[in-house]
């Protein structure tokens, strides 16, 4: 099966595919990387993009989101993660500064280096657990800025069960994410 595919070429030393929420394949490689290499990468990872291409399909499609529910979710995730912010940052013995909720297509979550935590909106609509699982990620940024060994033993400390959570999202992140009106 020959995959369509769009490359974004950027700084990075890795590289990455991702679905994107319309059910397009991203490639996301570093500048100097070949085509050839790309192609080859993309080759290999047919099985995995079309498993979660037909994924896709089978997740049912929820209605999208209107704006005054989106307010209405990022409102109550302003109040929900800080408190469990505040609850976990001594469990994972950080600090941070700024929390900010958004309504993203990409991302659950992020830590700025000045120690500013970002935060999805429709994290609200996953299960309470996972929530949790995101704000210790992102607070786990605090001691590594990376996803290293260190970072991801840094989370099993203080949610052994990290792993069950994280597949959660990936699962069914994208009926979430599909949610954002246009």
């Amino acid at each position: 099966m020959q995959i369509n595919y769009r490359v974004i070429r950027s700084n990075r030393r890795t590289i990455a595919l991702q679905i994107t929420p319309e059910g397009g394949v991203l490639v996301r490689c570093p500048n100097r990387m070949e085509n050839a290499d790309i192609q080859k990468f993309v080759d290999s990872k047919t099985q995995w993009i079309e498993r979660h291409l037909a994924g896709r399909e089978r997740e049912v499609r929820l209605p999208r989101l209107t704006q005054a529910q989106l307010r209405s979710l990022a409102q109550q995730a302003g109040e929900r993660i800080r408190e469990r912010a505040a609850y976990f940052a001594p469990l994972v013995g950080v600090s941070y500064e700024r929390i900010t909720i958004r309504s993203q297509r990409t991302r659950w979550g992020s830590c700025s280096g000045r120690g500013n935590l970002n935060f999805n909106c429709l994290l609200m609509l996953a299960p309470p657990e996972v929530l949790d699982y995101v704000v210790v990620h992102e607070l786990c940024h605090r001691k590594h800025m990376n996803h290293s060994c260190a970072f991801w033993a840094e989370v099993e400390r203080v949610l052994p069960d990290y792993a069950v959570r994280r597949r959660w999202l990936k699962d069914h992140g994208y009926a979430l994410i599909s949610r954002i009106p246009d």
